[in-house]
Formats: structure tokens, C-alpha cells, sequence
């Protein structure tokens, strides 16, 4: 696999780049991790996440679910005027289905939160297949950005102004209209719900409802955006009013609603041009995070790649480009 439209940098600049690296991580040896509740408020369930954040203490290996990682629980957390990134999971996924993005960026300064979504995750599926959920969605990772800056015991740690998330596949969505991308049904219907039998699922039935209506609320304390093989859900004019820096990854062969020509639109679509990248040769789960032998083997849809495909390289080549972009797009605090 290759990058495309990734910009060469020579043997000087890897140089150049591991010293910058260096001087931004200063001590911090490993990502620390802890678990967090936000709480629930009205109609809003609590919402189950993990903060992950530069740690200055050495790395040991903990088992969290199927994933063996190399993390310090309950670490206290190093650094001032830390960047923020909230990252957004796909349909039916997880807080540790992107675990390595996670622990890269919080070991470059960053703190990180993953969350299961509610009602869409692998724990609870039960608004998975309702409209309502691309307005939850965008309304969650708000709720998520609002606690971590208000409510979280550390968040005299936090740069306010300097907020990002990542999504992959509905995060991806989630991820655009929370800067401002507007839904467009006849666009929704054209691309989920074009074949015959779409009539047999419950979403594509709301979509294509008459009267049916979505508005999700762009957020905008949020300033970059890194969307992976995002479901798309707008057209042209919906997405024009996306005006904040964007990463834009696609894989080839896409899949689960997602195809490179869907992401490629949006490419061609935000006013700003996106940095963009393709996993060639790979499928849509290429952006889940490699798979330990367990998950494999009971997981082998989201964990099997096409042959030649390198899923661990291509996450270190993808977590180092998603750290530089953050780092050049947010704005720059004091860092451990």
C-alpha cells in the first residue's frame, strides 16, 4: 500500500522530524489511560469512555479486552495546555477499536478520548437503524468535548482552544458534520439505499419517508477534523460549508456503505482541499486497529485484509501522519 498525495520527505526530514517529535513528547515514555463516565442528563445516556494522555512514566503491558497494549493505567497526566482530539468509532464499534491512533497521538502531547457511541456501538446496537442517530451521533462527541473541559478532574491540563476529532466510517460522518457538513436525503438515498431491496431496511425507509428530517448541530469550538473512509451522506452544497482543516483517508476496495468514489466526492466537494490519502489494495476495516490472534479468530470480518496488505505497517504510517497534521493544525500549547 501507498500513500497518495503524500508529500515526500526525505532522509534530512525524517531527521528533522524525529527532533521535533523528541522535543514535543519531552519525557513521556507511555500513553496513560483511565476510564470515564459522563454522565447522564435528560434524554442523554451516560456515556462510557476512555481518556488516554501523555504519561511520564515507562510503559508495561496491560490486557484491555482482546487488545495487549503497552500503557499505564490511572497515570497522572504531564504536560499544560494539552490539544484535545475526540474520536468517533464506526457502526457497531468500540473505544479500543482505534486504541493505536489513541496512544500515538497521546504520546506525541495530545489527550485523547474514544467512547462508545451510544445506541451504535458493539454493547448496544439499538439506534444502529434508526435516522436519529446521525443527530446523536455529532450531539455525543459535543457532550464528550463539553465534560472534558468542564467536568473531568484534570482539565486544568486542557487547551480549550485547541479541540480535533478523528472518525472512520459514521464517525467519519460524525466527524464532518460536526464542522458544519449539512445531510442531504436525496444524496443519502442515492448512495445507501439505491438498490432494489433497500426498501427491506429500516433506515433506508426513513430516509426516503416524506417529511423525513435531520439536522445535526456543527460544534464549533472544533478546529481539524481527520475523517477515514467516511460514510457520506451529503451533497455538494452541504459540504461546502465545511471550513476548517481536513485529513481525508480512503481505502480502495471501501465496504459497509463506503466507496472510494463516495469518499472522493467529498474530496473534490470541501472548499478547502484536503490532505488526502488512499490505502491501496485495501479494504474498509484497513482503519480498525490490527487485530491481536483472539479477535481474529472470532472477528475474522474486520480483522482479515486482502493478501499483500499490511495492516500494523500501514497504521504506523497512518498514526505518524494523523499526529502531524494535528500538530500543524491545532494550535500549539505547552507540551511536556
Amino acid at each position: 500500500m501507498n500513500f497518495i498525495a503524500t508529500p515526500h520527505i526525505g532522509w534530512l526530514g525524517k531527521i528533522v522530524l524525529l527532533v521535533l517529535l523528541t522535543g514535543i513528547c519531552g519525557i513521556a515514555f507511555a500513553a496513560g489511560f483511565q476510564r470515564i463516565e459522563i454522565p447522564s442528563a435528560g434524554d442523554d445516556p451516560a456515556i462510557r469512555a476512555m481518556v488516554w494522555s501523555p504519561c511520564a512514566t515507562a510503559s508495561k503491558s496491560v490486557q484491555l479486552g482482546p487488545y495487549l497494549i503497552q500503557d499505564i493505567e490511572n497515570c497522572e497526566v504531564s504536560g499544560e495546555l494539552l490539544p484535545l482530539i475526540v474520536v468517533s468509532h464506526g457502526q457497531g464499534g468500540s473505544s479500543l477499536g482505534h486504541h493505536d491512533t489513541a496512544e500515538a497521538l497521546a504520546d506525541a502531547g495530545f489527550v485523547v478520548v474514544t467512547f462508545n457511541q451510544p445506541g451504535d456501538a458493539f454493547d448496544d446496537d439499538s439506534m444502529a437503524q434508526q435516522l436519529g442517530i446521525f443527530e446523536s451521533r455529532p450531539h455525543d462527541v459535543s457532550r464528550v468535548i463539553s465534560f472534558m473541559l468542564q467536568d473531568w478532574p484534570s482539565r486544568r491540563h486542557l487547551d480549550g482552544e485547541s479541540i480535533g476529532v478523528f472518525g472512520f466510517s459514521r464517525g467519519g460522518y460524525t466527524a464532518l458534520a460536526l464542522a458544519g457538513a449539512v445531510p442531504s436525503f436525496s444524496a443519502s438515498a442515492e448512495r445507501l439505499c439505491g438498490n432494489w431491496w433497500s426498501f427491506t431496511t429500516a433506515l433506508c425507509r426513513q430516509i426516503k419517508r416524506k417529511g423525513a428530517h435531520l439536522a445535526p448541530q456543527a460544534d464549533p469550538r472544533i478546529r481539524a477534523i481527520v475523517v477515514a473512509d467516511p460514510l457520506n451522506l451529503f451533497d455538494t452544497a452541504g459540504l461546502r460549508q465545511v471550513r476548517i482543516p481536513v485529513q481525508l483517508w480512503a481505502s480502495e476496495h471501501g465496504g459497509e456503505g463506503v466507496a472510494l468514489a463516495h469518499v472522493e466526492a467529498i474530496r473534490s466537494a470541501l472548499p478547502q482541499a484536503p490532505e488526502y490519502h488512499v490505502a491501496k489494495g485495501a479494504g474498509h476495516f484497513v482503519y480498525l486497529a490490527p487485530c491481536p490472534a483472539a479477535l481474529k479468530a472470532s472477528a475474522p470480518r474486520i480483522c482479515e485484509d486482502p493478501q499483500g496488505v499490511d495492516r500494523s505497517a500501514w497504521h504506523q504510517t497512518m498514526d505518524a501522519a494523523i499526529t502531524r497534521f494535528f500538530q500543524k493544525n491545532l494550535p500549539s500549547g505547552v507540551r511536556p
